[in-house]
């Protein structure tokens, strides 16, 4: 299934599902795997603990962000696709990230774990059926489609992939 089968879903999630290509969602997982893959971690490394702005997080909380990201939708999606009608919580990230001690963690060992994530997440939304992928349910004050969680997700990688091209790897030349 692909973005246009996404029947609704919240304007502010746009964010994320925009930045996806159009492929079907299995495709886009395989893509984001690749792109996982292909990071300069000599850039990454060069970058260490350092920030962009004030207040921002390092590379390594940034991929646990995701990490974390990827691990709640996944369980919403699935509660979803099961047809659970409960509605669920919205979720801090920065009280997550504040507790997830990703500073402690070498990066490869964050990295790894994406990419385990990831291809989890990938044998998760593959295992739906067209039917599951279209039932929805309500996350805070948001109705969303399990499809749409798919593409979010995906989504969010990119977008976060963004930022490290366009604010944290301009750091290396300063």
């Amino acid at each position: 299934m692909k973005i246009n089968d996404i029947q609704r879903q919240p304007s502010y999630f746009d964010t994320y599902i925009n930045q996806v290509e159009d492929l079907d969602l299995l495709d886009a997982f395989q893509k984001s795997i690749a792109d996982l893959d292909a990071l300069d971690l000599e850039k990454l490394h060069a970058l260490g603990d350092q920030v962009y702005a004030p207040g921002k997080w390092t590379v390594r909380d940034l991929f646990q962000h995701i990490l974390d990201t990827e691990r709640v939708f996944s369980y919403r999606a699935l509660r979803f696709a099961r047809n659970d009608k409960t509605a669920l919580p919205g979720y801090d990230e920065n009280l997550f990230a504040e507790n997830a001690g990703a500073s402690a963690r070498p990066l490869e060992e964050i990295l790894a774990e994406m990419r385990l994530v990831r291809q989890s997440s990938l044998a998760l939304f593959g295992s739906f059926s067209e039917e599951a992928m279209c039932r929805k349910g309500v996350v805070w004050k948001w109705e969303l489609p399990v499809l749409a969680m798919g593409f979010i997700l995906v989504g969010h990688q990119n977008h976060h992939f963004n930022v490290l091209r366009e604010r944290y790897f301009p750091l290396l030349n300063a």
